[in-house]
């Protein structure tokens, strides 16, 4: 439907039940009556249902408060309307109808559906497509039918579904042949942050990632831009300057953002312990200096500074168990580089931890801080620009790789028609890609659980028999930035 239809009726069901279907947790609604498939009618949440039992046996506890709420709301004076829906498919359920399966695949309990059986023998279940309104439309019309006339006609269009074609045939098909859920955990997961999203930044975007991961949202296709980079992009700007406080504290904020804990690391504070500008203790230990220039060169003051401090506050053993760390604007003279080199220190520019911070916040949890310790601990010592460096072009390298299997599972699965896909397929569609570099079958295999992984969420995994019988199926996509 690319161009814009008029529809004129619309369809009343349970607000909570409406909800459930605008979120994309559910698919289908019950009906009393067959409905057509292909009919079209916008949603109307009314404040009652077919149900005589109480809305807490009714509903699944982890969808309680969603339903308490969408009750409330649907009690008010007028209504707001902000989808349309498609019936897509209409089931005839019978009181023979294995309700232990039906019911983990919707928000209703057992005892909800067996009451319904009970009072009525049959009901219809609705496979609804749903499709938000471009604007929402507020209505004061009494419902005391299934299916009401709207005042006006409304104009509607599939230019904004709720889940796209390829996640609706996934659930479809799951709820007509009544497969189980594959991580009712992380439903339940889902339900216990959803009082945080409002307040809880953090809250909201593991909220985003498991809906996505679940299959109630295909949304999130972008990067969401992480809140801290204001104060990142200003890293390098200040450390050339002569703001010397201000820059320690965002070295030590950029030090926390990349996963490093300590007491060394309060931002706020305007001196490090002991005089030290700042200190790490996990995941490793990491000491360092800060020196913050417009245009004069750091003198051997800087990396003495920290030799002397380090070794005074922290004690021998423990200063050299630690990585010694620089990040000073200004060219480092003869003396203050042979003292950084025969020391083991590293130097780097505010330019470099700049770019090493914004990779991690473009990119969560893609720095390694074990991986980052190696580059650290080994030689060249004094300039370490090149090889920080190094690590992050390693780090993007992989990114694009991942994000490049993540696209290859997306269109395989398009171009072929299959709803998942086996290991051996994908590494066999991979040499016809343009790959970023050539992999073999197991390294792929690990990629793909990787990405599977619940904390990940950008592809599904059916797990198999072992390793080479794992299917695979496309969630959300990886933009590189």
């Amino acid at each position: 439907m690319n161009n814009s239809v008029v529809i004129n009726t619309a369809i009343c069901l349970p607000a909570p039940d409406v909800e459930a279907l605008i979120q994309g947790r559910a698919i289908v609604a019950m009906s009393k009556n067959y409905i057509v498939p292909e009919r079209q009618f916008a949603l109307y949440p009314i404040d009652s249902s077919i149900n005589t039992l109480p809305i807490e046996q009714y509903y699944h506890s982890n969808f309680l408060a969603t339903a308490k709420t969408a009750f409330t709301q649907a009690s008010a004076e007028t209504v707001s309307v902000k989808a349309w829906v498609r019936c897509e498919k209409c089931e005839p359920l019978h009181n023979t109808e294995p309700l232990l399966a039906l019911s983990p695949l919707t928000i209703w309990t057992i005892e909800a559906l067996q009451e319904i059986l009970r009072q009525r023998h049959n009901i219809f279940l609705l496979y609804l497509r749903v499709y938000q309104l471009p604007k929402l439309i507020t209505l004061s019309i009494k419902a005391n039918s299934q299916f009401i006339y709207l005042n006006e006609p409304l104009s509607i269009s599939e230019a904004k579904p709720i889940l796209n074609d390829r996640i609706f045939a996934q659930r479809k098909h799951q709820l007509e042949n009544r497969q189980p859920p594959l991580h009712p955990e992380l439903e339940e997961l889902q339900s216990a942050i959803a009082s945080l999203t409002i307040s809880q930044p953090a809250a909201k975007q593991l909220d985003e990632d498991i809906k996505v991961f679940l299959g109630w949202s295909s949304e999130q296709l972008t990067n969401t831009l992480d809140s801290d980079l204001p104060w990142i992009q200003k890293i390098a700007k200040v450390g050339n300057s002569s703001d010397g406080h201000t820059f320690e504290k965002l070295v030590r904020r950029a030090l926390l953002k990349l996963g490093f804990t300590g007491s060394g690391l309060n931002p706020d504070a305007t001196g490090g312990a002991g005089g030290m500008d700042f200190y790490a203790e996990q995941p490793y230990p990491i000491v360092g200096e800060c020196k913050a220039t417009k245009t004069e060169k750091v003198t051997d003051g800087t990396p003495a500074q920290l030799l002397k401090i380090g070794m005074n506050h922290l004690r021998k053993v423990q200063y050299e168990n630690s990585i010694k760390l620089i990040v000073a604007a200004g060219e480092l003279n003869f003396y203050a580089l042979r003292t950084a080199t025969e020391n083991q220190m590293n130097v780097i520019s505010p330019e470099t931890l700049q770019k090493l911070v914004e990779l991690q916040a473009h990119y969560k949890n893609s720095i390694n801080l074990l991986e980052l310790k190696e580059s650290l601990q080994q030689a060249p010592f004094g300039l370490a620009e090149d090889k920080i460096n190094n690590y992050i072009d390693k780090v993007e390298q992989s990114i694009r790789l991942r994000s490049h299997i993540i696209q290859l599972v997306k269109n395989y699965l398009q171009s072929s028609g299959a709803e998942s896909t086996g290991v051996e397929a994908l590494h066999g569609a991979y040499f016809g890609s343009h790959p970023p570099q050539p992999i073999k079958t197991p390294e792929m295999h690990e990629i793909l659980i990787e990405l599977s992984s619940p904390l990940t969420g950008y592809l599904g995994r059916i797990k198999g028999s072992d390793w080479n019988s794992d299917r695979f199926y496309f969630l959300r996509d990886l933009p590189i930035n």
